[in-house]
């Protein structure tokens, strides 16, 4: 049984909240526990710890690394295996022109010191709002970039901020951080992290749920909202903007916050918060720099989206879904050695691209060449087991693939076909789109093709004709990824 002394959590200014529900155990009883000065947290094994972040940045670089550096060592001490850092943990400088000048590339000396404090401290980090130099195009603006570092070190992903706060009110005020951050062009897929999937987002992206809804149905199961809200807007909206996010996603809501005076022209609010996918806030920092630590269980995420099925329920009948118009597909294929396609075990040299759902390969015995297929990464046998996400992933993969397939094969037309179960002439029992670019004659009837296409994987014994290596396969796969980044 893990204990921990509640006097060094409350000396070095931490807050733990944990679900009475999760220990079984009354508030009360943790109170009288913490007069013995420790007290149990589980008898079972622990789902992994957080920690959300709350400072005050200034236009001292130095000083602001080092607060980092101390909420790292006492964020390790708890056991936390990611922690989260506001918006412009790096600096808040006192003026527009500054702001820019102190600007550093992810290159740069500061962004080197925080991937050696993840790597020294074994942590993941999300640098929620890093100043990063603009483009050469644009010198007088800068990114607003949201950094995650893995526990090695290394960047693993970089979300530029894309909805910008701009106040422009005539004779009264002006706030348009559009003069000095070039806005993000791009959603970025959650990434997959110890704590589950993580969604990237900043600040004032929270007022816009089409983009948590985006990133939900790419399969986040953690949003993420580092943010330096003001105090007026931060006292009406800060929790209830957080908990709607969490409630109407089902996920859990990170928000790391900048808090108190920056300089003389700016306050931030604070209340750093987590709030779990049920809408509660589970930790939260009170005043001053502060770390707040929870757990992530993603079993009771998924119990709640069992009991309270809300994605099942939606009407598209009636309105459109979301969707991500310009989104990072970029992942690394071959991270993990295999995919599961049915009862079969697809490698990863055969693997050519994936979205966050879903995957495309190339076959084994293709019909014409550059006959490809894309599956679900969820091993289901019919379309109908499909959520509407995954459907939507699906066909947003089998696009691009078609779009990429026709260009790479020279092709004029494309079939498109499901053979949606066993009567539709399934043998992988997985759902998977064929992707077949056509030519002109390349049948002596046009329809032909689906009778090649019900025979082709009949028999797939070694030395029938048309079935190809594995060498072969992960050659034109090779050349599938190549195209991918050329059109």
């Amino acid at each position: 049984m893990k204990l921990f002394s509640a006097s060094h959590l409350f000396r070095s200014g931490l807050t733990v909240r944990r679900r009475v529900g999760v220990y079984q155990k009354p508030l009360s009883q943790f109170t009288s526990n913490m007069a013995s000065n420790s007290f149990p947290l589980s008898s079972e094994k622990m789902n992994p710890l957080v920690g959300v972040c709350q400072m005050t940045s200034t236009a001292d670089k130095e000083a602001n690394f080092a607060v980092c550096q101390a909420l790292i060592h006492k964020a390790k001490k708890l056991g936390v295996q990611m922690l989260f850092f506001p918006e412009a943990c790096d600096y808040i400088a006192d003026s527009k022109s500054q702001t820019v000048e102190m600007a550093e590339s992810l290159n740069g000396d500061i962004m080197k010191r925080y991937c050696r404090a993840a790597q020294e401290s074994g942590i993941w980090l999300s640098i929620g709002g890093f100043h990063q130099k603009g483009p050469d195009s644009d010198v007088k603006r800068i990114h607003n970039t949201h950094v995650l570092i893995d526990n090695e070190g290394t960047i693993r992903a970089t979300y530029e901020k894309a909805h910008l706060f701009d106040l422009d009110l005539k004779g009264r005020v002006r706030l348009c951080e559009s003069d000095y951050t070039v806005p993000g062009k791009k959603i970025v897929p959650p990434v997959m992290t110890p704590i589950g999937r993580v969604a990237m987002s900043t600040c004032y992206d929270v007022r816009f749920p089409e983009l948590a809804l985006v990133l939900t149905q790419q399969g986040a199961d953690i949003l993420t909202f580092p943010s330096a809200f003001t105090q007026a807007t931060g006292m009406a909206h800060w929790e209830v903007l957080m908990r709607a996010r969490a409630i109407e996603n089902q996920c859990y809501v990170i928000a790391a916050a900048q808090t108190g005076r920056h300089n003389e022209k700016r306050v931030s609010y604070g209340h750093a918060m987590i709030v779990d996918p049920w809408g509660c806030v589970v930790a939260q920092c009170q005043e001053g720099t502060n770390v707040a630590v929870a757990e992530i269980d993603l079993g009771y995420r998924a119990r709640i989206q069992q009991e309270m099925p809300v994605w099942q329920h939606r009407r598209f009948d009636l309105y459109s879904p979301v969707t991500a118009l310009k989104c990072d597909l970029t992942y690394d294929l071959d991270r993990q050695p295999e995919y599961q396609f049915g009862h079969v075990k697809i490698s990863s040299s055969c693997v050519f691209s994936r979205s966050a759902l879903s995957y495309a390969f190339v076959n084994i015995k293709p019909v014409v060449p550059g006959h490809m297929l894309v599956a679900s990464l969820r091993a289901v046998e019919r379309l109908t087991d499909l959520t509407h996400a995954e459907v939507a992933d699906l066909f947003c993969l089998a696009q691009r693939v078609s779009d990429v397939a026709q260009k790479q094969f020279k092709a004029c037309s494309v079939t498109l076909a499901v053979q949606d179960g066993i009567d539709a002439g399934q043998t992988i029992k997985h759902v998977h789109v064929h992707i077949l670019p056509r030519k002109q004659d390349d049948f002596k009837q046009n329809d032909d093709v689906y009778h090649h296409l019900q025979m082709h994987d009949k028999d797939l014994s070694n030395g029938t004709p048309g079935l190809r290596t594995q060498e072969e396969m992960a050659e034109e796969a090779a050349l599938m990824r190549e195209a991918f980044s050329k059109y």
